[in-house]
């Protein structure tokens, strides 16, 4: 693998367009949504470039190495991987765009009609795990698909969000974060982030454990409503605004002192991020079931974690209190 160097925040030329399928109802319309897949494409190639330049930036010492990939049944990507860092222990930024058929079960259990059809998916998704456990995990992912099936209309939407998984929260940096998805979601309409707000909480919700992964963020998926443009554009402001919800987190929390106590108690929550990631994930799920790279695919893991047979905080402990947390909030 070859360090990755920033290229400036300039999107890189999309792909030619791929049809859907030899099947579409029409070869316009099918011509038409490879157009949109280019498109999408070349935000999220320049989205990578930026996220991974700014993540650089504030880390200071550690430095993304990429590893491009192709996929047999079409398609490929670019996993780029920062592995101790200055301030990360491991930072993932994956683009892919892959293409193939039939389309698998994580992507038709809500759409039946779309058993057996064909794909276009093309993302940007990426994990954060810092080493201070008074740095908060955090995960953002923007992608656009399109599906067709013989006999059937074409379709695509996209999907999206970002959340944070803080280990010692702090009221200042949830309310941070939250407000910053409140003023990318308000020119969309004013019941916009309250929906997609209440959607990750109950979407990064361990139903096993009683508890959400973190303090939540922004949720959606299946958007087309409104057209085309206006759902790029939402997207992109989602991709573009993690940076901002973030970035002032970490300059806030990154000099903290810590000690093994701090440090142990991150690596057992961190398996609270193990087990949503296998168990529920639907990315996960999807990218195993269409054949994508396990490498990639698996990138999400913190490189660190520790399991403990029925652990519970010393009451009224820093500890402790993260529980108060780990349940849906009205933070703004």
């Amino acid at each position: 693998m070859r360090p990755f160097v920033a290229r400036g925040g300039v999107p890189q030329q999309a792909g030619s367009g791929v049809l859907l399928s030899s099947a579409a109802p029409t070869r316009r319309v099918a011509h038409a949504m490879s157009e949109q897949a280019d498109l999408a494409e070349s935000f999220l190639r320049g989205l990578q470039d930026r996220i991974c330049a700014a993540i650089e930036g504030i880390d200071g010492k550690g430095r993304f190495e990429e590893d491009a990939w192709t996929r047999p049944a079409g398609g490929g990507g670019r996993t780029r991987v920062m592995r101790e860092g200055g301030l990360f222990e491991q930072a993932g930024v994956n683009f892919s765009r892959v293409s193939g058929s039939p389309l698998p079960p994580s992507a038709t259990a809500h759409r039946p009609d779309l058993v057996g059809g064909s794909f276009i998916a093309t993302g940007v998704s990426l994990v954060l795990h810092p080493r201070n456990p008074y740095l908060p995990t955090t995960h953002a992912n923007v992608r656009y698909f399109e599906a067709s099936k013989e006999g059937a209309e074409p379709v695509w939407w996209f999907g999206g969000g970002f959340d944070l998984t803080p280990y010692y929260p702090f009221d200042e940096d949830v309310r941070h974060w939250h407000n910053v998805a409140k003023d990318l979601c308000e020119p969309y309409g004013d019941d916009v982030y309250a929906r997609y707000k209440r959607w990750c909480d109950e979407y990064f919700y361990l139903k096993h454990r009683g508890e959400t992964r973190g303090v939540g963020g922004l949720f959606y998926d299946d958007l087309n409503e409104g057209g085309f443009d206006r759902c790029m554009n939402f997207t992109r402001d989602v991709g573009e605004g993690f940076l901002d919800g973030y970035l002032p987190i970490v300059e806030r929390r990154r000099d903290m002192p810590y000690g093994e106590r701090e440090r142990e108690f991150q690596l057992y929550r961190r398996g609270r991020y193990v087990e949503f990631n296998l168990v529920y994930d639907r990315g996960t799920l999807f990218g195993l079931q269409s054949g994508g790279r396990t490498e990639s695919i698996l990138m999400s893991l913190p490189p660190r974690v520790r399991f403990e047979y029925a652990y519970a905080p010393e009451a009224d402990s820093p500890e402790a209190r993260l529980q108060e947390y780990l349940k849906p909030r009205d933070w703004v």
